[in-house]
């Protein structure tokens, strides 16, 4: 099957014309069947005379639904929800394809196509079987690339990955794994570019360069600290606390 435009993913409703208008307690024999078009490509439309529905192009084969077989309206129904399963799934592998996603990014784009909550706990749970979703692993990454590669203080990532859904253990956890040490490193690294943009004195340099760290997500403390090592580097090496002595760069 091929992919190729997010919106092929969207609810086919429109398309299956409503499965409970199909009529109960008779055989339904399959008259014709037509491919999709366009945004519908990889889906196949399935005709039982007057009424029609479309199914992905495996779940067509995976039910032998071409012409002259025999189906009644309840085949359908379990047919239509494995459809609406496996065209969840699809789009959230589509979504994956992009860039790695928490559990809660992928819910809230599913919930977006109209999906039901119980379709999207079951591709949920069929990506996490697979390990196509694995929220520690994602906040571990996560955490490192922001402090390490972006200069954000552990503060900052906290605050995302809460936003992202990622659970309060998992988050620490994550963060626990970042040393002191490459906080330091990161804050002193982001610290000293803005201290060198500042124009004036030292305490010029000061009143802009702490609030700059706070704003990054930098705890008061690691900020104090690189603050006064930049002070006491430009004031020649005169440290003012005696704790800089354990965060050289």
């Amino acid at each position: 099957m091929q992919l190729h435009d997010k919106d092929e993913f969207t609810s086919e409703q429109n398309e299956q014309q409503g499965i409970s208008h199909f009529p109960d307690n008779e055989e339904l024999m399959i008259t014709k069947v037509e491919q999709g078009q366009g945004r519908k490509r990889g889906r196949y439309i399935i005709h039982f005379g007057p009424y029609s529905l479309s199914v992905l192009e495996d779940v067509m084969i995976k039910y032998n639904m071409f012409k002259g077989t025999l189906f009644d309206k309840k085949e359908l129904e379990d047919i239509v929800l494995v459809d609406e399963k496996q065209q969840g799934y699809v789009y959230a592998l589509y979504y994956l394809g992009r860039k790695p996603r928490t559990r809660q990014e992928i819910a809230q784009r599913l919930v977006q196509k109209e999906l039901g909550q119980a379709v999207i706990d079951e591709v949920l749970m069929r990506l996490e079987r697979e390990r196509l979703v694995d929220d520690d692993l994602y906040a571990r990454q996560w955490a490192r690339q922001r402090i390490t590669s972006q200069r954000k203080g552990k503060m900052w990532v906290r605050q995302e990955l809460r936003q992202k859904g990622i659970s309060k253990a998992s988050i620490g956890e994550a963060l626990e794994e970042i040393t002191d040490n490459e906080e330091w490193e990161s804050a002193l690294v982001i610290g000293r570019k803005k201290w060198e943009q500042v124009r004036g004195d030292v305490m010029e340099k000061k009143r802009k360069t702490y609030p700059f760290l706070m704003r990054r997500g930098y705890s008061g403390d690691m900020t104090r600290r690189v603050v006064n090592h930049l002070t006491a580097s430009e004031q020649n090496g005169a440290y003012d606390d005696e704790e800089l002595s354990q965060w050289d760069e």
